[in-house]
């Protein structure tokens, strides 16, 4: 069975697990878990970042990101589309007590403009506009990327409006090996990273959330309130610093293969449109009434697995557990469907 479902799907190779095995060990909540150390200390350092905090996921750090910044009666402005928003079982709300000021982007990107257009005004009935979450590349928006052009004035707008700035950066890489851009040029950009390395970076646990000092010793007591302080993790951690530092160039691969299967999807009678494909991620719409449940259940006895994001909207994600040989069989089928 070839598993498109997502990239989180992944599993450690026998080098990444030969790395965990190995890893020195101790009790991350007294700081004493020499992996863990380790793997924040390269992290911060690649982005240019003072600390780093390791956590069991993205929602995680992204929750911790949200509290840290916000205090109830604020309001985060992200675009609708956002994983924040989406896919975080309305966190914002239980831990942080904010409200969302949803925006209208494009392939779920925003720009400064709209940004500051709402931005709310000083009212006692109103919420607080405090922090500005973007996330890259939009897994709703077909893996589109962001460049750090688009970026600058978003930075610009909330320094000089006292936003906070945070990045979602669950495929940050897989945005980076197509730009070319620099991690320390995002890390600059940004008041506070998040960055997943449990899904095309393939370890099977665990995602990172990067600021300066003090903001990362807040960050630390938000994980241990959330229930996120670890013990002897640094097994875990040890497959996110091989993850770090042996599987990010390839993610090329994995865009390269998802922009072959978009090509022809766009070509076929059975699908009505496809999102523009910049990453690892396709996502297209069906034609006629052909429903994403009749179409997946198809699909799975061609054996290829899928995922629904509606009615007649289906997600295919490319990953490092894709061989040459299944990448060949996806293609056969789609183009011959």
């Amino acid at each position: 069975m070839i598993n498109l479902i997502s990239d989180t799907v992944t599993k450690p190779s026998q080098a990444m697990l030969a790395a965990m095995m190995a890893a020195e060990v101790g009790d991350d909540v007294f700081g004493q878990d020499p992996t863990i150390n380790e793997l924040e200390t390269y992290a911060a350092s690649l982005f240019g970042k003072e600390k780093a905090l390791f956590c069991p996921s993205g929602t995680m750090t992204n929750q911790i990101a949200i509290k840290a910044h916000t205090q109830p009666l604020d309001e985060v402005i992200c675009d609708y589309t956002s994983h924040v928003y989406q896919y975080e079982t309305g966190g914002y709300a239980f831990h942080s007590g904010v409200s969302m000021n949803l925006l209208q982007g494009t392939n779920g990107k925003i720009t400064a403009d709209q940004i500051a257009a709402a931005i709310k005004p000083d009212f006692d009935w109103l919420p607080v506009s405090r922090l500005v979450v973007i996330e890259n590349t939009c897994n709703k928006g077909g893996g589109s990327i962001y460049q750090l052009p688009e970026i600058q004035p978003i930075r610009a707008l909330c320094s000089a409006k006292g936003l906070a700035l945070h990045l979602d950066g669950a495929r940050l890489f897989n945005a980076l090996v197509e730009t070319g851009e620099s991690p320390s040029d995002w890390g600059a950009a940004f008041d506070s990273i998040s960055i997943c390395l449990s899904k095309g970076l393939g370890a099977p646990v665990g995602s990172l959330l990067l600021g300066d000092a003090g903001f990362i010793k807040k960050a630390r007591r938000l994980r241990k309130v959330m229930g996120g302080g670890m013990r002897q993790a640094g097994y875990l951690a040890a497959a996110g610093l091989y993850a770090l530092k042996n599987n990010v160039d390839r993610l090329a691969i994995d865009n390269e293969r998802a922009r072959k299967i978009g090509a022809i999807l766009a070509t076929k009678d059975y699908v009505e449109s496809v999102r523009p494909v910049q990453s690892n991620i396709v996502i297209f719409d069906l034609a006629g009434e052909i429903t994403a449940a009749d179409f997946l259940e198809k699909l799975e006895g061609k054996g290829i697995l899928g995922v629904a994001f509606g009615p007649q909207t289906i997600r295919l994600t490319f990953h490092l557990d894709v061989t040459e040989e299944m990448m060949g069989r996806v293609e056969d089928i789609l183009e011959n469907w």
